[in-house]
């Protein structure tokens, strides 16, 4: 019987530069992992590509910012609007929204997009894969 142990590594993906605020970049490593890295309130945050849904590219969908229902002292709709601060992808198969800060689905408790771990060093961006 053979055992194969796989040990992280860093990896660089990218300049600092290719990620603006807002903004998302989508790398493949080793032809093996996509993910994608999105920049929001100055850090960075790195998800695997894979709708917990139905495996879509998650992380290639519109970036939007939360939309949250407004409610007066009674609890009736004002209406929709838009929370500048959360931050959303939506996959572009179903739908499916994740925080791009915690890769939680807004109302799925369970649905989350796997996170790696990614740094700066020296204006270039490196995972740990």
């Amino acid at each position: 019987m053979t055992t194969t142990t796989s040990e992280a590594r860093d990896v660089d993906v990218a300049a600092s530069d290719d990620v603006p605020e807002r903004g998302r970049l989508v790398v493949e490593i080793d032809g093996t992992t996509t993910l994608g890295i999105f920049r929001f309130g100055g850090r960075l945050y790195a998800w695997e590509n894979v709708c917990a849904h139905q495996g879509g590219p998650a992380c290639q969908g519109r970036i939007i910012s939360r939309v949250r229902e407004r409610l007066d002292a009674e609890q009736r709709s004002l209406g929709m609007r838009f929370d500048e601060d959360t931050m959303h992808v939506v996959c572009p198969w179903h739908g499916y929204e994740y925080d791009v800060t915690t890769g939680r689905h807004p109302g799925v408790p369970g649905a989350s997009l796997r996170r790696f771990d990614v740094v700066e060093v020296e204006g270039r961006i490196r995972v740990t894969v």
